[in-house]
């Protein structure tokens, strides 16, 4: 049974939800879904968990869906801040290995959102990405994927929102949506985010030198550390980091004035490596 067979087909109690990140890849889905099943776009919920780390852009390119959907995106807040749940998890910084930000402040708000109702939840992932999206552990959700069975690609996905709302401006520096502070973004994005976001950048070194000391028992030396917990990027600190990204751009060809990043960024091949994807639940 196809996708919108299942959907249209089922209990009117049924709840159908579509998690908006910022990204493109759920924003298109959501867009996507109102042009071609009206029927169905009118029954769906949209939702985003704001973890209160987003990038102002995000919100911009929210407040754009709304408008274009006819329909409000609700916010799922978290109780608790960032620094809190990072002292929970012994001031530990989150890293691919240790996705807690992910289940503390984008899965568990999900669930608690859905609660026990049945839900079929519509996911953003296309016909040209291996990778798995945030599958629940709840027999009361059932996930289902309209661009990979529609064979919707990439090409698509950015077509779409040039004739709708637009590329999320953030994709001119940055490969994703999520925190500012992301663990997965590449060198030449942490590069980004301090000449665009220069206040954000210094709470994210800040955060990784505060978590990088480690007092002994007797409490009169201290150590930092450097690898996964203790800083953001497994290259090193964020200082290093930028360091590195501006050496690579200065030796990088530049870009042609006369083309739109939006072009540059339709143009390029694909996106993260599949072993660099950052949470779906994040990022699509």
């Amino acid at each position: 049974m196809k996708w919108h067979e299942l959907a249209l087909n089922a209990d009117y109690k049924t709840r159908h939800v579509l998690g908006i990140s910022g990204g493109k890849d759920s924003a298109a889905l959501a867009i996507y879904i109102k042009d071609n099943f009206p029927g169905l776009s009118e029954k769906m919920e949209y939702f985003f968990t704001d973890t209160g780390a987003e990038l102002d852009e995000v919100y911009d390119t929210l407040d754009k869906l709304e408008a274009y959907l006819g329909k409000e995106i609700v916010r799922l807040g978290n109780d608790k801040p960032f620094d809190y749940w990072l002292r929970m998890h012994n001031n530990y910084l989150p890293s691919p290995r240790q996705r807690w930000c992910t289940i503390m402040m984008k899965i568990k708000p999900f669930e608690r959102f859905v609660g026990e109702d049945t839900v079929i939840s519509y996911v953003g992932i296309r016909a040209d990405e291996n990778r798995e999206g945030y599958i629940s552990q709840k027999e009361t959700i059932k996930a289902v994927f309209p661009f990979a069975e529609d064979g919707l690609v990439r090409e698509d996905v950015f077509q779409i929102l040039e004739d709708s709302i637009g590329i999320p401006e953030y994709y001119e520096w940055r490969s994703r949506s999520g925190c500012y502070f992301c663990f997965f973004q590449r060198h030449d994005e942490w590069l980004g985010l301090k000449r665009r976001h220069p206040k954000l950048y210094e709470e994210a070194k800040k955060m990784e030198q505060d978590v990088a000391k480690r007092k002994f028992d007797w409490g009169k030396a201290e150590v930092e550390e450097i690898g996964q917990g203790y800083t953001w990027s497994q290259a090193g600190p964020l200082d290093e980091v930028v360091r590195r990204a501006e050496e690579k751009e200065g030796l990088g060809e530049k870009k042609k004035k006369s083309e739109r990043w939006q072009d540059i960024l339709r143009n390029e091949l694909e996106d993260d490596d599949p072993q660099d994807q950052a949470c779906v639940i994040c990022s699509l």
